[in-house]
């Protein structure tokens, strides 16, 4: 009976596997057959490379040299903004626009020359002439940043948030008839607009337009995020050859206000003292910034962006209870935005933008534009003293152009020169913080008159 009993047990168990095998089956073969139906990815691909020899090796490695570049120019070849660049861009110009950075890097190191400005700018030029790379184009590191914040006028803006809270108004609020030497250093401004536009209507040196005449005298304000400012509203195609010229010139304020200063003033009027400043009071360092702000805004708005940013700054840095904020402005922010602005200028001493006619001429019109604002100042000065009981040391007028602090920085030393105990930087911070503004208002004017 057992026996029985596990026989049928069996026989149940087969047919039941049977049946099942019957029922898989098909859809087993069905997947094995959609399986098969796939194609098959290949990680093979077609070779493209050609064998060569070793010498055809090394004379292709050398065809991507910098050395190659330099002593054989190409026909494609192509500037940033995608035109032809010429035999003598690709050669001379790039050899000899690197010797510039050479020269701007040993003024920088070796003499002191505002290196928190020029070193970024000498660099950036370096950068901007190695061949092949094309690093200063629209795709490279420093086309990309000249875009993202010089073009559209970005960093100026955060620029001077950053020198607004450095600023101190305490010079000026102390003696506001400095800011009459503020104001005369715009004269180099206006008299180079007038001056520009006259050559190009009467001669044939110069062809610039009216805006163009006005965002390139902005220079004689040596004041760089201005002349960005200006010139990306009313002439934008000349923004590279004029930031280039206003920093520069910002750099160069040492080499070129000193021979001006001297020859404009007699030793006597050099060794003048100034008398001691009041104390200003922090209730007027904290009005001051917002009552200029509000005049700008109901008189003239096109300078609000700039003033804005500034009165920000400085409003932060007064009000006592933002010193993570106001430390951050002064610092980090400004440093990180000098270092970035001053790649984006420098690659626009590239062979192919810098030695054209244009950037010649606008750096020339900025140079007598800077020269007659800081006579102008100095000569303000002279004639303040005719009127005066209190006497002007006339080195301070030179200050009123807004490239601060290193315009008030070069009065004080020229003064030093006489005196040893001649103090004059806090009496130069006066014109020199007028000149800020002075010059933010100047170019408010020409955007609301010539846009």
């Amino acid at each position: 009976m057992k026996k029985l009993f596990f026989s049928l047990l069996l026989m149940l168990s087969v047919s039941a596997a049977s049946f099942a095998a019957e029922v898989v089956a098909p859809d087993v073969h069905s997947g094995v057959a959609a399986a098969s139906e796939e194609p098959k990815k290949s990680t093979l691909r077609e070779e493209t490379y050609e064998p060569m020899g070793f010498g055809d090796m090394v004379n292709n490695f050398y065809r991507t040299t910098g050395i190659y570049a330099f002593m054989t120019p190409q026909d494609d070849v192509l500037t940033s903004h995608g035109d032809k660049m010429s035999d003598f861009h690709q050669t001379w110009g790039r050899m000899l626009m690197i010797l510039v950075t050479f020269l701007l890097f040993y003024l920088a190191i070796a003499k002191g020359f505002e290196p928190l400005l020029l070193l970024p700018i000498a660099f950036g030029g370096l950068l901007a002439n190695v061949p092949i790379a094309n690093i200063a184009g629209p795709d490279g590191f420093l086309g990309i940043i000249y875009n993202m914040g010089i073009a559209n006028g970005l960093f100026p803006i955060l620029i001077f948030m950053g020198v607004g809270a450095m600023t101190d108004f305490g010079p000026l609020l102390a003696n506001p008839r400095l800011s009459l030497l503020g104001g005369a250093a715009q004269f180099g401004i206006f008299g180079t607009l007038v001056g520009a536009y006259a050559l190009s209507q009467y001669t044939d040196v110069f062809n610039f337009t009216l805006q163009q005449s006005a965002a390139i005298s902005i220079i004689g304000g040596a004041d760089g995020p201005t002349s960005i400012f200006i010139a990306s509203a009313l002439a934008p195609e000349l923004l590279g050859a004029i930031a280039v010229a206003s920093y520069s010139y910002m750099a160069l304020v040492p080499i070129i206000q000193p021979p001006i200063m001297k020859a404009l003033t007699t030793k006597a009027e050099r060794k003048i003292r100034m008398q001691t400043l009041r104390h200003v009071t922090r209730l007027e360092k904290l009005i001051f910034p917002i009552v200029v702000l509000v005049l700008v805004i109901l008189i003239l708005p096109d300078a609000a962006p700039l003033v804005g940013a500034f009165a920000l700054g400085n409003f932060f840095k007064e009000a006592g209870v933002v010193d993570r904020l106001s430390d951050t402005m002064q610092n980090a922010l400004i440093n990180i935005v000098t270092i970035f602005l001053g790649l984006g200028v420098g690659s626009k001493l590239a062979a192919d933008q810098f030695l054209v006619v244009d950037t010649l001429a606008i750096l020339m019109l900025g140079l007598v534009a800077f020269s007659v604002g800081t006579a102008a100042g100095v000569i303000m000065a002279k004639i303040m003293n005719l009127f005066s009981k209190e006497k002007i040391n006339p080195l301070i007028g030179s200050a009123g152009v807004s490239a601060v602090p290193m315009a008030a920085r070069v009065s004080h030393k020229e003064g030093m020169k006489e005196d040893p105990s001649n103090m004059l930087l806090m009496h130069a911070m006066g014109p020199n913080v007028a000149g800020v503004i002075g010059s933010a208002i100047a170019a408010g004017v020409m955007i609301a008159l010539f846009k």
